[in-house]
């Protein structure tokens, strides 16, 4: 995705009131090579473009002064209440370092899966987002996970998807495994009804009359034999 940004010369609050008044962004370009560049960018276009998914997950080509570097965008501040963006960050990358990158997970499927079509369950959908490491080559838009095989009662973990080539997870020290996704959950109703059933069924038991022993024991009578 490629975007257009222009050389800033000013900072300050004061210059970047200006600019947001003529309808610019201020901006910052920065990474590990090179220093810091301070730039500006129509807020129009920005504002149209941080809407699409892949501004915020891919790697864009920025042109400035000419030339085109691949950058990623790691902040967007916008107005508390108005629909204005007022500043961007973006960090340059290089074709040989990876970087790490919060992609977006895309589910699909689960409608066709068992645990919803035979029993009518629910996929709680747990994590909405990975974070990876990878090459920018290699750096997903999103990462699409099927949960056509899921069945009543099942977790899916991050050790159960294949992630694409040259991309891994960053777990911050925990095991795949343990990094649940997606879990079936019987519907809310049917939990309830269950509930209930339990909940009615422990008084009944508590409220059974108990039998009469010396009832019990008693012999019981016979008729008198005719002769």
């Amino acid at each position: 995705m490629k975007f257009a940004a222009f050389e800033r010369n000013m900072q300050g609050t004061g210059a970047s009131r200006r600019l947001r008044n003529a309808g610019k962004v201020p901006g910052i370009v920065y990474g590990s090579e090179g220093a810091p560049q301070l730039i500006e960018l129509d807020h129009n276009a920005l504002w149209h473009a941080i809407k699409k998914e892949a501004f915020h997950s891919s790697v864009l080509d920025m042109e400035l002064a000419g030339q085109i570097s691949q950058v990623l965008l790691r902040d967007v501040q916008m107005h508390p209440y108005r629909p204005q963006v007022l500043h961007v960050d973006f960090q340059r990358v290089s074709a040989k370092q990876k970087i790490h990158m919060k992609i977006r997970l895309h589910y699909s499927g689960e409608d066709e899966s068992p645990a919803v079509k035979l029993d009518k369950c629910l996929i709680n959908h747990i994590v909405s987002e990975l974070e990876v490491s990878c090459l920018p080559a290699d750096l997903p838009e999103a990462i699409h996970i099927d949960l056509s095989k899921l069945e009543k009662g099942a977790t899916l973990t991050l050790k159960d998807i294949q992630l694409p080539q040259g991309v891994e997870a960053v777990l911050h020290g925990h095991a795949a495994e343990e990094m649940v996704l997606a879990s079936v959950v019987m519907p809310a109703a049917e939990e309830a009804t269950t509930a209930d059933a339990d909940t009615a069924a422990a008084p009944a038991a508590a409220a059974a009359p108990a039998p009469d022993k010396k009832t019990a024991a008693a012999p019981e009578k016979k008729p008198p034999e005719k002769k």
